[in-house]
């Protein structure tokens, strides 16, 4: 029975392995070594194609999300402005930390930041995930103000006031 084979692009080089990624705009890529033939290619791909469809719809599932139209950009923008500033006192408050400010941001590649002045800018994006993973954005900026690193100390306030933020982690990856 023949399968199907979603459509991908080669890039040969000088590498002996053979590698399979999504790009962010969601096309497949198999890299490989320069002389490997076709057939191989198309083995490796046929082989690894559950894992590689799964990627591809993941990846146009978060394309849809980060692809909002103007009016939702602005509606969303004043959601997080209203909903980011409250999860910040609040649980800045419980965690004994202050924030030198809280600004709204459009970053595509990061939920959150906290500057080397415990500034801290977030997302409007983040309004587009359930308010687990919101919270768990605020929890892990407002912890880089004990820590400003990812140290094990880091993680360990993350879990103090995040006992399960592996499973927002996951949220947010999805």
């Amino acid at each position: 029975m023949a399968h199907y084979l979603p459509e991908f692009t080669i890039v040969r080089s000088k590498r002996k392995t053979l590698s399979l990624e999504v790009t962010r705009d969601g096309r497949a890529l198999v890299r490989a070594p320069q002389k490997m033939p076709r057939e191989r290619i198309d083995d490796f791909v046929l082989k690894n194609r559950e894992w590689l469809i799964q990627k591809i719809e993941l990846r146009a599932s978060k394309n849809a999300r980060e692809n909002v139209d103007k009016d939702e950009k602005k509606r969303l923008t004043l959601l997080a402005k209203e909903v980011i500033p409250e999860k910040v006192a609040f649980f800045a408050k419980i965690m004994g930390v202050e924030p030198f400010s809280v600004k709204i941001t459009s970053a595509m590649t990061r939920w959150g930041s906290c500057s080397a002045k415990n500034a801290l800018c977030f997302s409007w994006r983040l309004m587009l995930y359930p308010e687990k993973a919101v919270n768990y954005v605020v929890i892990h900026e407002l912890s880089h103000i004990l820590h400003h690193n990812h140290s094990r100390e880091f993680w360990k306030t993350v879990a103090l006031y995040m006992p399960d933020y592996k499973d927002a982690e996951q949220i947010l990856r999805s």
